[in-house]
């Protein structure tokens, strides 16, 4: 899914900001550390957040003690945003898509999208994104890839036939790939479409991170989710009611969701 639909499947995570604020994972420690010292972030620096949601990263870029500018296109994601903020005078949220926002002239040191530039139309974000920094300014996208052990019980190994008899052939099922597979894309801007000759070679950096979950806990993750958002709610619930008593009767009531946690950054080029 691309395009204008996949801008619209991103806004539905703005029908459920606390849920998606107290399930979804956050970013480690050592990426913020490992941003600060690639792009020489200090209290004097520049942050414009993308796609802030409810400010998962925001909270964590703020206590770096730079100036942190977010923007956020869910007026219910932003307004939560403000409140879990408002500890921090170096913040301010503003409710609007990156496409449209207005940026009153301001140019910043680092731009930073954390699980949210997938959303941001092609055609106008990298060439926004190189518009608002300053020269030798840096883009920085945070993710987190959903990977499996091998030999692990994993979730959706154990629920498969549960996901093809309440939505069958939906192209989204599947297995999450094996952490090693992809530690080897290793390379550029990730599943984005590549800026061309706007921003330097990138920088990528993986950090292992995990979930532990009940069977509602891990019903609750998959709720806050795009690809079971966009289900109908006829289909959605009784297939995460399914899943939650799966995993309580069959994997001890305790699940884990793996990630690798990624950075990848790179230099404007002027």
């Amino acid at each position: 899914m691309t395009g204008p639909a996949q801008r619209d499947l991103g806004r539905v995570f703005n029908e459920v900001p606390e849920l998606y604020d107290r399930v979804r994972p956050t970013y480690p420690d050592e990426l913020f550390a490992d941003l600060v010292a690639i792009t020489g972030l200090g209290r004097r620096s520049s942050i414009l957040e993308v796609g802030c949601g409810t400010g998962q990263a925001t909270r964590s870029l703020a206590a770096l003690g730079c100036s942190v500018t977010a923007v956020e296109p869910g007026a219910g994601m932003a307004a939560l945003a403000r409140q879990r903020l408002a500890a921090f005078r170096n913040v301010e949220v503003e409710n609007s898509a990156f496409e449209e926002w207005d940026d009153g002239g301001r140019r910043f040191d680092v731009l930073v999208a954390a699980s949210a530039w997938h959303w941001v139309d092609p055609s106008v974000g990298w060439s926004r994104a190189h518009e608002v920094l300053h020269p030798g300014g840096w883009m920085s996208l945070l993710g987190n890839v959903v990977v499996r052990r091998p030999g692990e019980p994993e979730v959706y190994a154990k629920t498969a036939d549960l996901h093809e008899r309440f939505s069958p052939g939906n192209p989204g099922w599947g297995h999450p790939p094996l952490a090693d597979e992809v530690r080897m894309t290793d390379q550029g801007w990730g599943m984005v479409k590549d800026p061309g000759s706007l921003f330097g070679p990138t920088i990528v950096r993986w950090y292992p991170a995990v979930q532990w979950f009940d069977g509602n806990g891990f019903a609750d993750l998959l709720r806050s989710t795009s690809l079971y958002r966009s289900l109908e709610s006829d289909v959605r619930d009784p297939l995460l009611a399914a899943i939650a008593e799966r995993i309580r009767t069959q994997m001890g009531n305790r699940a884990a969701r793996r990630y690798l946690s990624v950075l990848r950054v790179g230099q404007r080029a002027d």
